[in-house]
């Protein structure tokens, strides 16, 4: 790196006061486990939009795009987890990309900083984006005749951000029962809903679930772009699972901990993606009513068509937002933490209030609020323009996958070369290299769909702005990096006396 010793000695010194305050290390193995579990709740983030993956694949694009995903996504776990048990940071990728780069250490540590705060603050408002949506539903559901105005679902959005950010002013209290409940319900209603869908919904075909590939609906004919693009719907809700990651600080033995939360959260929740999807194509009724439900949550209609019940209907769903809420928080707390980190390594303009870490509450309120603004501010967009509004939730996957690159990319260049990395307690030894290698095609793979627009012809409205939104990220991370970045940000390199 580029510091000599006098220089990181005295920065290290300087972190030591704040470190300590956020570094009590309170959450044990099993809340670990569940954080990183509940924050995906990946099953349910696919009930919730399996709609997209209709018009483009279908069914095929559904059930072989969520085992795709399934072991695509572990094997990008895996990956990060072995850096992550070597170095388990808050800061995570940047300070990765910072430490492993082979020249430029700094630039490509500030401009990974850029990219991932910025995908995880759009992470942060997607979730009560998602949850507007499902009580514009349910109130549609209930009430035929309601018609949800924008500004509706931004008030919506706002309370549902509001809540997380004052139950995180108490968040170690709030850990290990949140946790708990999160996991039972998790868990728990994940086999209620496909026991109550197997025996009471009408059964699809095998035909139907397996071997249909719909690409005459959205525009694209093409059935290999159609699969692509349709993949995305169930790619996405397995992404975030670095959230645990920046809570590293506060994880009793990060080393052996964080990694396997990290896995075993994507493991299992891929599991169960693949068990719901199978269970959902094969009792999702009559597919044009479904597709065409009038409440914009195919899936109410799903639960409805089994049921029969609204009094059930309605019960599903709001556990589903219960479950979602519970996520939200989860998310919240690792945000203001990795917002915290970069700031602390003078990644962002105003670090050193951003920085700062309240000793009463021990939480980094700054960052905490900086996030919270941020979602309130992006879900007043909303109100002008749900196109603009939709156009950052769109980044959110492609923000995440872009964000997993370089850290892998240069953790592999450095285990082929002359100097090799002291690995941690989870190595993946001989099959590190096919791994890494398998992990980043399978990133880039994903990465070159995200940009796609759904539906053909492309208007101003059909538009995705993905792209376009993650190029200007990148152009502001360098005209930051010219300006004032270079000047500001340092290589961070935690005093090993500091990490248990």
């Amino acid at each position: 790196m580029h510091h000599n010793g006098g220089t990181l000695e005295v920065r290290c010194q300087s972190l030591e006061p704040e470190l300590a305050n956020l570094a009590q290390r309170y959450i044990n193995f099993i809340s670990a486990i569940n954080f990183g579990f509940i924050l995906q709740c990946s099953w349910e983030a696919t009930a919730l939009t399996f709609q997209f993956a209709l018009l483009n694949g279908g069914p095929a694009a559904i059930i072989y795009g969520s085992m795709f995903a399934g072991v695509g996504t572990t094997i990008v776990v895996l990956s990060l987890a072995e850096i992550a048990s070597i170095d388990p940071a808050v800061g995570a990728q940047y300070r990765w990309s910072a430490k492993y780069a082979p020249k430029w250490n700094e630039f490509f540590g500030l401009m990974q900083g850029w990219i991932t705060v910025f995908a995880w603050i759009c992470t942060v408002t997607s979730s009560p984006a998602i949850l507007s949506n499902v009580v514009a539903g349910l109130v549609i559901f209930n009430f035929p005749d309601y018609v949800p105005e924008r500004w509706h679902l931004t008030l919506v959005m706002w309370a549902f951000t509001i809540i997380p950010f004052i139950a995180n002013f108490w968040f170690r209290r709030l850990l290990n029962p949140l946790e708990a409940i999160g996991a039972v319900l998790h868990v728990l209603f994940f086999f209620i809903t496909i026991i109550i869908l197997a025996v009471l919904a009408k059964r699809s075909t095998a035909d139907y679930v397996f071997t249909t590939l719909t690409h005459d609906v959205s525009g694209w004919t093409d059935p290999a772009v159609a699969w692509g693009i349709g993949l995305l719907t169930v790619t996405f809700p397995l992404s975030g699972f670095d959230g645990v990651l920046h809570m590293s600080d506060e994880v009793q033995q990060p080393k052996i901990r964080v990694p396997r939360s990290m896995v075993a959260a994507v493991v299992m929740n891929s599991v169960m993606s693949c068990a719901f999807v199978v269970c959902l194509l094969f009792t999702i009724g009559d597919v044009d009513k479904v597709a065409g439900s009038p409440t914009g949550l195919p899936i109410i209609e799903v639960f409805y068509e089994a049921t029969g019940s609204k009094g059930a209907t309605n019960l599903f769903i709001v556990v589903f937002a219960v479950i979602l809420l519970i996520a939200f928080f989860n998310v919240f707390a690792s945000v203001s933490r990795l917002v915290w980190a970069f700031s602390r390594d003078n990644g962002l303009p105003f670090s050193s209030f951003f920085g700062k870490v309240n000793t009463r509450l021990k939480m980094p309120l700054n960052a905490l609020s900086l996030v919270g603004i941020c979602t309130l501010l992006l879900a007043l967009i909303n109100i002008g323009s749900a196109t603009a509004f939709n156009a950052f939730i769109s980044i959110v996957a492609l923000g995440l996958y872009v964000s997993y690159i370089l850290p892998i990319l240069f953790f592999l260049i450095t285990r082929l070369s002359k100097n090799k990395p002291i690995y941690g307690p989870f190595r993946l030894g001989a099959w590190g290299i096919p791994l890494n290698i398998f992990a980043l095609c399978y990133i880039v793979f994903i990465v070159i769909w995200t940009p796609f627009p759904t539906t053909l012809p492309v208007t101003r409205d059909t538009m995705n702005y993905a792209g376009p939104i993650m190029g200007a990220i990148i152009l502001g991370g360098l005209i930051d990096w010219v300006f004032s970045g270079r000047k500001r940000f340092q290589v961070p390199i935690a005093p090993e006396k500091l990490e248990l």
